[in-house]
């Protein structure tokens, strides 16, 4: 979280540190000194940031998210090293947060720095929803081939299983068909295949595979019987597959799978290079909102000059509610209303969802981080 009081009430830097230990760890959150403007224009950008805060890290969950789920199972463990802030782990970042003045100039006013980051977020959103969608109709594709290879005998793609030697090819009269027989049917196929029509042709049944339960058979006759051997058949529960051998077509399936899997090679190094580097430009920008929002609400709170201190505060373990409690104490004289806990309506420089306190607070919360792998 980040927080700001008047400099009075901070106490010559060190009160906050020494009065939350050991609940928290306080470092200082460097905010430079930014164009105010008028306080009507900063109320109503007020608002504008809140919705930008939101926007900004509803995109940068999805990135995170998309890049753990898009991860290869053998790149998991790289998660963390793809998920920083400028080089920086997300928690060394923002406790030794600096302005970056390149990208977001001091010089112009907090509505233009606003904007500034509002393009980048779309940007990004917009790349996102074109490079997701992409990568997602290529993993869907060839999952689609895949799951062909796989699967019962029922459903499966035959053209690997069977050989051009199982079947009668160069016949304008017969015909070669694959029959799926469950196993506590086996000893009745074998011994009345010929029956199931006229024009089946005896003895040319032969067994090519026996996975599970089942087995494939192949079984030859004369085209004009096969409508009635089908019915037949499923009488007797016994599948029919409609597959035809050819090595042609066999060849083709073959290659849109192996062409599908060089195409999602090709294309996941540059994705998950994209998705690391605008995780971390949208973790940046989204800190930086942050820090808009504290300084504004600040001026707004505590009025001009700009004289409040600011902190980041990481709570320790099970000491959040402790932590509240003695911020509540040192700084209730800031403002009495919020220390009595009365029913809050519009408090002008207060536009935050949630409790209000005599301090100015903005939650940072990166439990994405940890969440992301049940998304």
């Amino acid at each position: 979280a980040v927080v700001s009081t008047q400099s009075g009430h901070y106490g010559r830097g060190s009160r906050l540190a020494e009065n939350t230990k050991p609940m928290a760890n306080v470092m200082k959150f460097n905010l430079p000194n930014l164009k105010v403007g008028t306080l009507d224009a900063l109320m109503s950008l007020s608002d504008d940031l809140a919705k930008l805060d939101q926007f900004t890290e509803l995109i940068m969950v999805k990135v995170y998210n998309y890049m753990a789920n898009a991860l290869e199972e053998n790149d998991l463990q790289k998660l963390p090293e793809y998920t920083k802030a400028n080089n920086k782990d997300l928690r060394s970042y923002c406790n030794s947060f600096v302005w970056d003045v390149a990208k977001f100039p001091t010089k112009v006013s907090i509505k233009d720095i606003h904007d500034i980051i509002a393009k980048n977020m779309t940007k990004i959103e917009k790349d996102f929803k074109t490079k997701s969608t992409t990568y997602n109709n290529l993993r869907s594709n060839l999952a689609q081939h895949e799951k062909k290879e796989t699967g019962s005998l029922v459903t499966r793609n035959l053209g690997p299983i069977v050989n051009e030697e199982d079947f009668v090819t160069s016949s304008e009269y017969l015909v070669t068909v694959c029959v799926v027989v469950p196993k506590q049917g086996y000893k009745e196929w074998e011994g009345s295949y010929w029956k199931l029509a006229d024009f089946v042709v005896p003895e040319s049944s032969k067994r090519i595979l026996e996975e599970g339960e089942q087995a494939l058979y192949t079984v030859t006759m004369f085209r004009k019987t096969l409508d009635a051997f089908k019915n037949n058949a499923r009488e007797k529960k016994f599948v029919v597959r409609d597959f035809q051998y050819s090595k042609d077509k066999i060849n083709q399936q073959q290659n849109e799978i192996t062409n599908l899997q060089k195409a999602k090679i090709k294309a996941y190094v540059p994705l998950i290079r994209w998705l690391k580097g605008n995780f971390s430009e949208a973790f940046v920008n989204w800190i930086h909102v942050k820090a808009l929002r504290l300084f504004t609400e600040s001026v707004l709170r505590y009025g001009l000059p700009a004289t409040f201190m600011t902190a980041v505060l990481e709570p320790n373990k099970k000491s959040e509610k402790k932590l509240r409690e003695k911020l509540q104490v040192l700084y209730s004289n800031l403002d009495k209303s919020a220390a009595e806990g009365p029913e809050m309506g519009d408090i002008p420089g207060v536009f935050m969802a949630g409790d209000y306190y005599p301090y100015v607070y903005f939650d940072i919360n990166t439990a994405f981080v940890e969440a992301a792998r049940e998304f």
